[in-house]
């Protein structure tokens, strides 16, 4: 294999093998080991609240990086499945994420749902109802602030929630736009109260400002129970009960594309082939990846392309770097460090020198608490005959790290 034809395999390989070798060793004794029980005690619900914490392949807290974070309404059950879909897809598809699971086996009705109700489709309805408020404060002002004091994590959050959660998440981003970056509501229970949701919605969409905010909506199969000759385009004709579910997500989608939200990225999909309970595992995939499109990598072609310049290729990396910028609201490195690094040392080899050397000083200028990153520009150095300009960076790596390593290779340089 050629060196060109490896640096362009190791490019796309690398966001998927970087998430995945990380955890084998620490896995060793599990087949699935997913969520780090925690739990929180609530004044406002007056009671403790377990939490499920999945953090990501490469954590480690004393580098100093924050990961944006992604609340999560029925953590328990949905945990391993939304950590599945980050551990394919996260790194080139979307950013790196703490998951915060919160459980929601015990009042779940009461929680998630946004009134109170002594009837449903013509039947009593008993439950205790109508608790999405207080769900709401909690979340606000114990959970969040909770997590950002234990956890290195930034003010770019996203909330994701199915049935009865989707229905909490939808009055989430109606009620309180502004807590949240991005809504991914799954077949949400938008039925609920004569479709009270889609009336807020009206009103609301009109007065809330959803610049730089992102909402997924799905929509499952199960149209009608007992008739199959209902389908998606002809649902909305039927008035009867069994449809109410189905009618009350397109009304609502339909809300949204007419009143087109002034900043909001909308993206609504049908899953004809799914029904409730299995429509959340093509959601959390398909959602994560629309919300996040804007996070994709771009110009992969020329980055790899070995006539591209370094000018070209310069160009490309900063403006990544301000696309990021824009949507998290902070600053970001565009690329891991490690893949900067590996760049680097390909066009080393491909005697691209100049592009090896601006990959390098890249690396310290998005890592600048790295010592590897300049041990690697050492390395550069060396390779040229600059012996002073690697000494300067290695002692820098000892500064920053006390691996013995950094200081056998610098002892070993000054005597050159």
């Amino acid at each position: 294999m050629s060196r060109l034809t490896l640096f362009f395999s190791c490019l796309f390989l690398f966001i998927g093998s970087y998430s995945t070798n990380a955890q084998v060793e620490k896995q060793k004794q599990f087949l699935t080991h997913i969520g780090v029980q925690d739990s929180i005690y609530s004044k406002v619900l007056n009671e403790y609240r377990t939490l499920y914490i999945q953090v990501p392949a490469d954590y480690h807290p004393e580098r100093g990086k924050k990961y944006p974070v992604a609340y999560l309404i029925d953590g328990e059950v949905f945990l391993p499945t939304l950590s599945d879909v980050q551990k394919y897809y996260s790194g080139g598809f979307t950013p790196e994420m703490i998951l915060i699971g919160i459980s929601n086996a015990k009042h779940r009705t009461r929680d998630l749902t946004i009134s109170k109700v002594t009837e449903m489709y013509g039947m009593p309805f008993t439950q205790e109802t109508g608790g999405a408020n207080n769900f709401l404060d909690f979340i606000a002002t114990e959970l969040i602030p909770y997590v950002e004091t234990k956890f290195p994590v930034t003010n770019y959050r996203t909330l994701i929630g199915h049935s009865y959660g989707g229905l909490f998440t939808i009055y989430t981003f109606l009620h309180k736009p502004t807590l949240f970056a991005n809504y991914l509501a799954i077949d949400p229970s938008l039925d609920w109260n004569e479709q009270e949701l889609v009336s807020t919605a009206k009103r609301k969409l009109l007065s809330n400002e959803y610049t730089g905010k992102s909402l997924f909506m799905s929509l499952s199969g199960q149209l009608h129970m007992q008739n199959s000759k209902i389908t998606i385009d002809n649902v909305m004709q039927d008035t009867s009960d069994f449809t109410l579910f189905a009618r009350s997500n397109l009304s609502f989608r339909d809300t949204i594309q007419k009143q087109q939200p002034s900043g909001l990225n909308f993206n609504w999909k049908f899953y004809p082939n799914d029904i409730h309970g299995t429509v959340t595992f093509p959601s959390l995939m398909d959602g994560l990846i629309s919300i996040f499109r804007w996070y994709q990598m771009e110009n992969t072609d020329k980055i790899n392309a070995f006539d591209t310049s370094k000018d070209e290729l310069y160009n490309i990396i900063t403006y990544r770097e301000k696309k990021l910028k824009e949507h998290f609201g902070y600053m970001e490195p565009p690329y891991p460090e490690e893949l900067l690094n590996m760049s680097g040392y390909m066009n080393m080899d491909m005697k691209q020198l100049e592009k090896a050397k601006m990959y390098f000083e890249l690396a310290i200028a998005y890592y600048p608490q790295s010592a590897n990153a300049h041990d690697s520009i050492a390395d550069f150095y060396e390779a040229q005959g600059d012996i002073s300009n690697a000494i300067k960076h290695l002692q820098k790596a000892t500064e920053l790290s006390d691996n013995v390593y950094y200081k056998d290779r610098l002892a070993t340089l000054k005597k050159k």
